[in-house]
């Protein structure tokens, strides 16, 4: 059975798994950019009373594996607090806390290496401290910021097959799952392999295109 018979004869679980896999994305990336876009912004404009915390956060989290990390949510920390929540739930918030602090990093250290020209041509112009970080600030620090957003989401798409591991059916345990059965782990992690690169490479190249094409420009114009 090659690689193309597998993902022919298992298809309709292999896509039932990237479904599964897709959603649990989604929704890292979608909190993970909200929180960590606002601890970001809030880490560098109050530097002292959210700022040195969350690098203390982070730094102490950069420290623990993400597989760690999520079976310390799944099992001790339910047996801790008494509760049973669904694995899915569990691979969510874990992985959402790690995209979260590892986009306050990036957006944080971007608003630090600001050039301090431009806050001052806002202030010679009469702008506030909040006109300027939403007219002149975000819009540079996007554009600056997107390729390494990019490169993270994606880290963080490749994480979520951590959660086969604690029985969520995203698309690593659907490819275990048939491995069971016909007993072709070559083939069968190949299929996944491709599966993967399929979607990740695009991102990959898009984020290497938008760094080269703005990164290191934007803020020498």
């Amino acid at each position: 059975m090659s690689v193309f018979d597998i993902i022919a004869q298992y298809h309709v679980g292999l896509i039932q798994g990237l479904i599964v896999t897709f959603k649990l994305a989604m929704i890292i990336w979608f909190f993970g950019l909200l929180l960590g876009g606002v601890l970001g912004c809030a880490s560098a404009r109050w530097k002292k009373s959210i700022g040195v915390p969350a690098r203390l956060c982070s730094f102490l989290l950069s420290g623990i594996p993400i597989l760690v990390f999520l079976f310390w949510f799944h099992y001790p920390m339910q047996a801790i607090l008494n509760v049973v929540i669904d694995p899915f739930i569990t691979a969510v918030v874990a992985l959402t806390i790690v995209n979260m602090f590892m986009v306050a990093d990036l957006i944080r250290n971007v608003l630090a290496e600001f050039p301090d020209q431009y806050i001052t041509a806002a202030k010679v112009c009469g702008l506030s401290p909040m006109q300027t970080l939403f007219d002149i600030q975000l819009p540079l620090i996007l554009r600056q910021s997107i390729p390494g957003l990019l490169m993270i989401q994606v880290n963080m798409l490749q994480a979520t097959l951590f959660a086969s591991l604690i029985s969520v059916d995203e698309i690593f345990r659907v490819a275990q799952r048939i491995n069971s059965i016909v007993y072709r782990p070559v083939e069968v992690f190949t299929a996944l392999a491709i599966l993967f690169l399929i979607i990740c490479l695009p991102l990959n190249g898009l984020a290497l295109w938008l760094k080269n094409r703005f990164t290191r420009r934007v803020f020498e114009r």
